[in-house]
């Protein structure tokens, strides 16, 4: 990666359009991290209660380095507390007040069996907004079970659908499930915070499990299935919507995307190649036929893409105006000169590190902009200014550190970025 990337979207002083909002999040892993820096991007005070162990995420490294850690804490606080023991949960219960909403992510029933359930909570502040992550919900027979997102994703039909019809199904390489469900409690916050703020309302419970966002994002996947009793089958980046579109094979070993998937755009794509007779042929002149015969279609433009390097064909193409697009590694992604020109990978000062790359603030916003203020924190960084608007001064700290009720640990020595 170029390492003169701009910082200039490095904000410390920055307030958002959620300034004010402080969010207590005793969630772990990628889906409860997701939901509060998405809202931590955009000004609302997130404070992090972690174990003295910390965050799982903390524990998930690259070389060494928490990467997930430093993407999903940013504009975050955190605060030790060591929850089995009651005078952490009462110091949780006296943040309460100021808190406007609280997530968590434990197993169903594991905050009421600590004495923390909703009834406890809401009774302490009437308005808060509570978010209970679970992998398949507060209710249901299998509610208790282990909520891993590699088991939603399996389980919600989206691995039956994905990949080749001739093996296995593919599960994603990435955490699908968990920031899917992020990104939907992210938006279920702002409707309870409105309820709460504009409508004179009080607070909720909001049951997010991974399982639902993930069968959300199938579409019309069971509708279909009921109309027609016929289940989608996998076809690699093949469409059974519409044809062409695919993915080819270039002459440097690379690869396109190209999708043609309005008519008049497929007639421009065969005109493009030399193939102006394929828009008056029975078998692809219009969209049902040519899904129907995409296999003799993919060969006709495989041929004609893999004469060219992924550069070549990308030029070429755009010239035409046919909609294709280079099929990017990350190594190619952080170099592409939109990708720099519109920071959406930049370098930002670092606790533990001259400095680290991370994705730019999203979406973009005209008048409320989000902004990156603060790198992620050490275990109880904040320990001693969150607790002392409650009233815990130096002295009775110290107690509490020596008892372990509280807990922080000194930052390791910064490093140089390789």
């Amino acid at each position: 990666m170029k390492s003169a990337l701009r910082k200039k979207s490095f904000q410390p002083g920055a307030k958002g359009a959620l300034d004010g909002v402080r969010i207590l999040d005793m969630s772990r892993l990628v889906a409860g991290n997701t939901l509060t820096q998405v809202l931590g991007d955009f000004g609302a005070e997130v404070i992090k209660i972690e174990p003295p162990a910390g965050d799982t995420l903390r524990a998930w490294q690259t070389d060494g380095v928490a990467t997930n850690w430093k993407i999903y804490a940013r504009n975050k606080k955190s605060l030790g507390l060591e929850l089995r023991k009651p005078e952490a949960r009462e110091i949780l219960l006296k943040l309460l007040p100021s808190g406007a909403v609280f997530v968590e992510s434990f197993r169903p029933g594991t905050l009421e069996e600590m004495g923390l359930g909703p009834d406890v909570l809401l009774a302490k502040n009437p308005k808060l907004v509570i978010v209970r992550i679970s992998g398949w919900g507060q209710t249901g027979p299998y509610k208790r079970r282990p909520g891993f997102g590699t088991l939603v994703e399996g389980m919600s039909g989206f691995a039956a659908i994905n990949g080749f019809a001739d093996r296995e199904p593919v599960l994603p390489p990435m955490y699908m499930a968990d920031s899917y469900a992020g990104l939907y409690g992210s938006t279920a916050v702002m409707i309870a915070l409105r309820e709460v703020e504009m409508n004179g309302g009080k607070g909720q419970v909001i049951d997010l499990p991974l399982l639902d966002p993930v069968f959300a994002v199938l579409g019309p996947q069971a509708a279909n299935y009921r109309l027609t009793g016929q289940l989608k089958p996998r076809t690699g980046s093949r469409s059974t919507n519409s044809c062409p579109r695919n993915v080819y094979l270039c002459k440097d070993g690379k690869y396109v995307g190209l999708s043609a998937s309005i008519q008049k755009m497929a007639e421009r794509l065969f005109r493009s190649i030399g193939r102006a007779d394929l828009i008056d042929n029975p078998r692809y002149k219009i969209n049902a036929e040519r899904v129907k015969h995409a296999e003799e279609l993919d060969a006709i433009i495989g041929a004609f893409v893999a004469q060219r390097t992924q550069a070549e064909n990308v030029e070429f193409f755009e010239k035409a105006e046919v909609t294709i697009g280079p099929i990017y590694d990350v190594a190619q992604i952080v170099e592409d000169p939109h990708v720099i020109e519109r920071e959406l990978v930049a370098d930002y000062p670092d606790a533990d590190m001259e400095q680290f790359p991370m994705h730019h603030v999203v979406p973009r916003m005209s008048g409320t902009p989000g902004a990156i203020r603060s790198p992620a924190p050490h275990i109880g960084e904040h320990n001693r200014a969150l607790l002392a608007e409650i009233g815990i001064d130096d002295a009775a700290y110290a107690k509490l550190a020596g008892t372990g009720v509280v807990c922080e640990h000194a930052p390791p020595a910064r490093k140089k970025r390789p």
